[in-house]
């Protein structure tokens, strides 16, 4: 089995450290990862998107051609659009539907609705309020990881969840349960909506 995701966002919505997470648990379930370096800006406010593959076997490239992604995680709904052409027929778009308008020509709301709307696999959630609700404001990002688990099928939850344990530790104790708690809300959200 494999998966090709491609994370998109915008520097500082926490796309490193899904990526991060994805990365430390594979790597403990034994699976095969390649990632690209992380292409954009990534200081506060640059588009920034990376590729990841995974896979029971050897992976040849880090890149994911048009056409190739299982899922798209996106922070951000324009570049959960911007990314579309490199969507597989049957990939998963899983995106927070709260814009973060850093350009002057942002489109229209209504216009990536529509062309999400267009896609057969779509998890759209406020992932900020989400993340909110459950205690860690700061947490939208493993929101949006934790709603991605339903649909990764070669992590399992509890790796991407022990993931979560060894990247934050040196926080302390309370970051790594608000993490936890928002992840498993993601999951239940996306398992919901699935």
């Amino acid at each position: 089995m494999k998966r090709d995701i491609i994370l998109a966002g915008v520097g500082g919505q926490g796309i490193l450290s899904i990526a991060t997470v994805i990365g430390s648990a594979a790597l403990e379930q034994g699976i095969s990862l390649k990632q690209a370096e992380v292409h954009g800006m990534s200081q506060r406010g640059g588009d920034v998107q990376s590729h990841l593959r995974l896979s029971d076997g050897p992976v040849h490239s880090d890149l994911i051609p048009l056409g190739g992604a299982d899922i798209i995680i996106s922070m951000e709904p324009m570049e959960a659009l911007r990314y579309l052409p490199f969507l597989s027929k049957d990939g998963w778009i899983i995106t927070n539907t709260v814009p973060l308008k850093n350009i002057p020509n942002y489109p229209e709301m209504t216009a990536i609705e529509n062309a999400l709307a267009g896609v057969k696999n779509v998890v759209a959630l406020d992932a900020e309020a989400v993340a909110k609700a459950a205690g860690s404001p700061r947490s939208a990002n493993m929101v949006l990881l934790g709603a991605s688990a339903a649909v990764l099928q070669i992590l399992e939850p509890e790796k991407l969840r022990e993931g979560i344990r060894r990247i934050f530790a040196r926080k302390g104790d309370a970051i790594v349960e608000a993490n936890l708690k928002a992840f498993d809300e993601g999951l239940r959200i996306s398992e919901q909506k699935g």
